[in-house]
């Protein structure tokens, strides 16, 4: 793509300066980015795939050091003799004022009685101003199975940032890194914290509150922000009072969640008191408790404004039935009359009777076992067979009277086939 403006007209002039990678940034990337192996035949040949050696291994073992070159290899005991690794890494530098992140392929081939011999290919290059504005000089990118298709022997020229680069910015980093004054000025000492340079250098360049937490030495919360999974402007002004009051945040997305709770139960985030509490844990719990409570109030309230709103259909499938009633002497059995009448048996015995909408069930009805007006056990009866569906008392166990309520309700059947022939 060809350069759009005099930034990209400026990098794209400036990247021809870019000097070669060195041979100390080609042996640390052989050494730390790929793995090294031994491999070893079944009557213990055994051949360092990096220098080519030849010695004999008796006792197996899964790790081992070369006797040559030195070199901590892993084991494996096969019958291959060549074997091919790529590995990207990265390299930070500057050129002519930019901050430069670099980005290389590492080839390298290995045979049994050779040294390994290694190819690096630059596959593009991040590049920022002081003022943190980027742009990426790179091959081109094409269309595969794998994030990291490229046109190898196309040329470096502008590009669009997408995933494949933003994977390889991510891979290791060589040691050495040269940054530019703003960037030591805003806090950056070489060292990334596991953050990608592509993300975390245009954040320190921009962004002064990313500056903040990384001069605060608070870098595990730089991370947390900068991956996306929280907001940070939703909760800087909270988070600014824990950095005056030195408090220590154990697990920032803990905080984050108890901070979000905070501001829906209506508490001010902007008082020490709520924010900086003694036990992050125990506060976090015992908002969640208070949101759960909310939620259960909330929920409550819509369900009765729904009883409310079907209290006439209800009314219009249950009505010929009402006044039902009947007795053995202690046992009462009545007929649930309201949608309110529901909303308190429910409540009373702890049970779904109402959150189920028992009063909408047309082909079944509810009746209250009580004595001496407490509530007893809820009976559903079947309008089809008139026989009992369930008999539930408190918490939806059984009561010591289950057996004679149910008995009481099928010898009455006779009252509910009456009411059905007055209404057909």
């Amino acid at each position: 793509m060809k350069p759009r403006n005099k930034f990209e007209q400026a990098i794209i002039a400036q990247s021809k300066y870019l000097r070669p990678i060195t041979k100390a940034q080609m042996q640390w990337a052989f050494r730390e980015c790929i793995d090294h192996y031994a491999y070893r035949l079944p009557k213990g040949k055994t051949t360092c795939m990096d220098c080519g050696h030849l010695w004999q291994m008796d006792i197996p073992s899964k790790h081992c050091t070369c006797p040559q070159c030195g070199a901590g290899l892993q084991v494996a005991t096969t019958r291959a003799r060549k074997l091919q690794q790529r590995q990207y890494f990265t390299v930070l530098t500057t050129s002519g004022g930019y901050q430069v992140l670099r980005m290389y392929m590492l080839i390298v081939g290995m045979e049994k009685g050779y040294r390994a011999v290694s190819s690096v290919m630059e596959i593009g290059q991040y590049w920022w101003n002081e003022s943190g504005r980027q742009t990426i000089v790179a091959i081109q990118r094409t269309m595969g199975r794998y994030i990291d298709s490229f046109a190898y022997y196309s040329p470096m020229a502008i590009r669009r940032d997408n995933e494949a680069y933003r994977f390889i910015a991510h891979c290791p980093l060589y040691p050495k890194v040269k940054t530019i004054d703003t960037l030591k000025r805003n806090g950056f000492a070489g060292e990334c914290h596991n953050i990608a340079p592509s993300v975390l250098i245009p954040a320190l360049l921009t962004d002064s509150r990313a500056e903040t937490l990384m001069k605060a030495g608070r870098t595990e919360h730089l991370r947390y922000f900068l991956s996306k999974a929280k907001d940070l402007s939703k909760y800087w002004q909270a988070y600014k009072i824990t950095l005056r009051r030195g408090y220590d945040i154990t697990d920032i997305a803990l905080w984050c969640d108890y901070v979000d709770m905070l501001g829906r139960l209506g508490k001010d985030t902007h008082n020490a008191h709520f924010v900086c509490p003694e036990d992050l844990q125990v506060a976090h719990d015992t908002a969640q408790r208070k949101m759960q409570a909310q939620r259960d109030k909330e929920a409550e309230a819509h369900r009765r404004q729904r009883a409310i709103e079907n209290e006439e259909r209800f009314q219009a499938l249950k009505a010929p039935f009402f006044g039902i009633a009947f007795t053995d002497g202690t046992i009462e059995v009545r007929m649930l009359e309201s949608v309110g009448e529901y909303l308190e048996e429910g409540k009373a015995l702890h049970h779904c009777v109402f959150t189920n909408e028992y009063y909408l069930k047309e082909q079944s009805l509810i009746l209250s076992a009580r004595i001496e007006g407490k509530r007893i056990e809820t009976i559903e009866v079947s309008l089809e067979t008139m026989k009992v569906i369930q008999c539930r008392g408190l918490h939806n166990k059984n009561t010591e009277y289950h057996d004679r309520i149910i008995d009481l309700v099928n010898a009455n059947q006779q009252v509910f086939r009456d009411r059905m022939k007055a209404t057909a």
